[in-house]
């Protein structure tokens, strides 16, 4: 028996239970993994909700991160015996491949071997923020240097991420918070300028700092009204990623500048990077290379246990969180 996280109907972190299953083997080409630590997503929230992209026969597992051992391995794989200290790559379908568990089942093909100087919090804590980053900007945007990105949600894993991996490759990352509480600690790590929506103007601050030559990217996660002045502060021929949609208000389209400046509004899942073989081993290639230099360094927020799943959902729901928050077994 191994113990799971599923929910039998949608709702708040309430609904979330945490039962026992028998699993079976690992199947051909598959690998079986004792879980050490999972981490977050917003999407695992969306999806206990009912709003996620993909709809859940109830009851259903989820969660997309997970690092452990090696427990068993399938006919076929090679690559991965008992004993082996891994994290997975989040798959196509959390409701088909879900991370919450004790013991989980994974294709070998999304098991990666991290490396050692990782800790099995921060194992749970690379795939999706950094693949997100990674994805958007340098696989869709080609940021490089001297080009300037505005991220909103700047505090979130993804957030941090992104501006990680701009001042990797050279870019300047302008980070974009709500509250000024979380301010210095988004310079610290490594923000060149950060905008608080609460207390100054989107559209004056993203003007002082770009100047007329303007921001040629930015990735958001919000929507809603700062769809404005983000794009007015935008250069011509840019690019504005949108990879959630955070805020409850309506989004207008900004037409006057999409026509004016001839922008880009691209809509981006990971999954454009997690189902294309050779994106994903370059997304990887780029990864664990920062994460050897020490240039990707996961930020980890706060640390629950297993039984505290229900509270550890809230704290995600809170929005209180700087960085990732991880569940340990």
């Amino acid at each position: 028996m191994s113990r799971i996280v599923r929910f039998h109907q949608h709702g708040g972190p309430e609904v979330l239970r945490i039962e026992d299953v028998n699993l079976p083997p690992p199947g051909p080409g598959e690998v079986q993994i004792r879980v050490k630590a999972l981490g977050l997503n917003r999407a695992e929230a969306l999806l206990r909700e009912g709003i996620y992209i993909e709809t859940p026969t109830l009851p259903s597992g989820l969660g997309l991160e997970a690092a452990g051992i090696v427990e068993a391995v399938g006919t076929g794989v090679k690559d991965f015996t008992p004993g082996d200290a891994v994290s997975i790559i989040p798959p196509q379908s959390m409701v088909r491949w879900p991370a919450y568990g004790e013991l989980i089942t994974y294709p070998a093909g999304l098991v990666v071997k991290h490396p050692q100087s990782l800790d099995w919090q921060t194992g749970a804590a690379v795939w999706m923020q950094y693949l997100t980053a990674y994805g958007a900007l340098i696989d869709i945007a080609k940021l490089g240097r001297g080009d300037v990105v505005v991220i909103t949600a700047a505090s979130s894993s993804v957030g941090l991420a992104a501006i990680q991996t701009a001042d990797s490759v050279g870019a300047t990352a302008i980070a974009v918070t709500r509250t000024s509480a979380k301010k210095q600690a988004l310079l610290d790590a490594g923000a060149a300028e950060v905008v608080v929506l609460a207390e100054e103007s989107l559209a004056v601050r993203l003007n002082e700092i770009a100047g007329q030559d303007g921001v040629r990217v930015v990735l958001d996660a919000i929507g809603g009204p700062i769809f404005e002045p983000l794009t007015a502060a935008m250069s011509k021929g840019g690019i504005l990623i949108e990879y959630g949609g955070l805020s409850s208000e309506p989004t207008p389209f900004p037409l006057p500048a999409v026509l004016g400046k001839t922008l880009t509004l691209r809509g981006y899942l990971v999954h454009e990077i997690t189902g294309d073989p050779v994106k994903l081993e370059a997304a990887k290639a780029f990864i664990l290379g920062g994460l050897e230099t020490g240039t990707l360094r996961p930020i980890i927020d706060r640390t629950f246990a297993f039984d505290q799943i229900v509270e550890a959902h809230r704290y995600l729901e809170s929005n209180e969180q700087f960085g990732k928050i991880v569940v340990t077994i």
